[in-house]
């Protein structure tokens, strides 16, 4: 039971460590996103993701960077978009 637990603050710790950090390594953005370090890897080689590679090899993430790539994507509820519709034909369409 107290190996379990000493994992466990650990873990929770290292979280925090995470969450606070402004400058994250490839292993810490992949944890801090909940992907593999595989498709972070993917994401970077496309330039699909923003990265910095100072040294030239090494990759490195800006936490609030991060942030903003996550949820650069929105999707719509159905209804946001039914009062999108709503509004639109309310106006008499496009003219």
């Amino acid at each position: 039971m107290t190996e379990e637990l000493k994992q466990v603050a650990d873990q929770v710790t290292a979280n925090i460590i995470n969450c606070t950090k402004e400058i994250l390594t490839s292993d810490e953005a992949a944890r801090y996103m909940g992907i593999s370090k595989s498709y972070l890897y993917k994401l970077t080689m496309r330039q699909q993701i923003p990265h910095f590679k100072p040294m030239g090899k090494m990759c490195y993430f800006n936490r609030q960077e991060l942030e903003a790539w996550l949820q650069s994507n929105r999707v719509s509820t159905d209804i946001e978009i039914t009062d999108r519709a709503i509004d639109y034909c309310q106006k008499g369409g496009a003219k």
